[in-house]
């Protein structure tokens, strides 16, 4: 049993115990019409377009009963902005906005669908059409900052660059190399037998390198104010959706457990997903803002390596990661960028720590995906493959994830009001291993750790794979022969 030392702690167990039996029902339904049956009035060019009707709750925590344990899991009502989106002053500027991030969302399609929505006197019909009005919507992304540039990948700004590229008086290795046949501690080839494909095993001091990883992020965060809470990789898909993750389409990198299972039940690509989740439903008092909760979890995504220079451990199916999340308030439009700017110092102090060579880069709106007004990269150089390779990136989500979960806040005046977020990763550990590998190779089988990590390698300073006999290496050589 866990040993609480505060009321605080033990608040917290119990509400991730509570939300991790809510994320794992077994009786699921998909998002439906039928849950917005309580509207009072139909939509027309004079009311107040909004689709819930619900009086918030007044209460701080939203507890759920053991017996809701097994009922269907629902979403909170959608806060969309139909006022906004269904006022045809706003198309164009709408319009605009989609063309600028690859032209996911089409809002003719929302407003033609709004207006057949207003004449048609059929009832079972009218269910039809708002039920595609309201996925049509949810496609609209989020609008873009001003300083974000337009355009695809090649427009990104760089915005500082830290450290210098290291000389080498030997031709640089990859990190498979230096770690595989190096120091005999990364295995990736010949899997298909127990993993399949983009899965790897770090051993011996790579997989002690990426504790000691985890525990420098998480000890730095924590003096940083991030609150450490441990999440479920289980997801309702409904949730992933609301966070901007497309999980039905042909594309998806999410994977989804077989419905004989779990009827729509998803693996987490990152924590930000359950982050989401966790302050779902709440509304928080604006006296406990900025909330910043971060956790450490397994990711699971189903990409492929786009480039040959992107296979190996730079894109795999699985990996540990350390994420930041944050939710603040929203009345003047500044607070969550002020969250972004001290996510992306908090990054930059760790990587800096590090002793990486890295950079900074302001996203182009292509780049942005659904959810983010804003975003940053961080790319480290790699030297093994001579390029730029992203190593994190943080983002400002503004209202888009809080209306669709209904994360709200009380302002000073006692007002209610959708919710900021912003996320950001911490350490995306095989891409640091890449980083920190390759920029800190030697031409032998030794390999000298940055020196912050060594109180959490137990005082190792170094890597060595001298003396070691026994590698995967000599097992691929065998099953070649056979």
């Amino acid at each position: 049993m866990l040993k609480l030392n505060t009321v605080l702690q033990a608040d917290l167990c119990i509400r991730a115990l509570i939300q991790y039996r809510i994320l794992h029902s077994s009786i699921l339904q998909k998002l439906s019409i039928s849950r917005f049956n309580h509207l009072q009035r139909e939509l027309s060019t004079s009311s107040h377009r909004y689709f819930h009707t619900q009086k918030p709750t007044k209460s701080k925590h939203r507890y759920l009963q053991p017996k809701e344990w097994d009922e269907p899991f629902t979403l909170p009502h959608l806060g969309l902005d139909w006022h906004f989106l269904l006022n045809k002053e706003n198309r164009d500027l709408i319009a605009e906005n989609i063309a600028h991030r690859k032209g996911v969302g089409d809002i003719d399609k929302v407003l033609d669908l709004a207006d057949k929505l207003k004449e048609e006197q059929d009832a079972a019909q009218k269910e039809i059409i708002k039920e595609n009005l309201i996925s049509e919507a949810l496609d609209i992304p989020n609008f873009s900052h001003p300083n974000s540039p337009i355009g695809g990948d090649t427009e990104a700004q760089e915005i500082k660059v830290i450290g210098s590229k290291r000389e080498f008086d030997f031709k640089p290795r990859m990190v498979r190399e230096i770690a595989g046949k190096g120091l005999r501690m990364y295995r990736d080839e010949n899997l298909t037998f127990t993993t399949g494909s983009k899965t790897y095993f770090l051993e011996d001091g790579l997989a002690r390198l990426e504790q000691a990883l985890v525990s420098y992020t998480v000890e730095k965060l924590m003096k940083k104010g991030f609150e450490l809470v441990s999440v479920p990789d289980l997801l309702q898909c409904d949730v992933v959706d609301s966070c901007g993750f497309k999980t039905a389409s042909d594309r998806s990198q999410v994977y989804r457990i077989h419905p004989k299972c779990y009827p729509d039940v998803c693996l987490s690509g990152t924590a930000e997903m359950a982050l989401a989740g966790y302050f779902m439903d709440e509304v928080i008092p604006h006296e406990e803002l900025p909330k910043k909760v971060m956790a450490v979890s397994r990711c699971y995504r189903a990409e492929a390596a786009e480039k040959a220079i992107e296979r190996g451990l730079y894109r795999v199916h699985h990996f540990t990661k350390v994420e930041m999340f944050g939710v603040t308030a929203s009345e003047n439009g500044t607070e969550s960028d002020y969250l972004l700017q001290d996510i992306l110092s908090i990054e930059t102090e760790l990587f800096e720590d590090l002793g990486l060579h890295f950079r900074v880069l302001e996203m182009p709106t292509q780049e942005l995906g659904a959810p983010a007004h804003r975003k940053y990269d961080i790319e480290a150089w790699m030297h093994g493959k001579n390029i730029w390779g992203e190593i994190s990136s943080c983002s400002n989500c503004t209202d888009f994830q809080s209306r669709r979960l209904n994360i709200r806040y009380t302002d000073p005046s006692g007002q209610i009001r959708y919710a900021h977020t912003v996320n950001g990763t911490g350490c995306a550990v095989p891409r640091m291993i890449i980083a920190i590998l390759e920029q800190n190779q030697q031409q032998g089988r030794k390999l000298t750790l940055p020196e912050v990590l060594w109180p959490y390698m137990q005082g190792e300073t170094y890597l060595s794979g001298e003396g070691k006999t026994k590698s995967w290496y000599t097992f691929v050589k065998t099953l070649r022969k056979v």
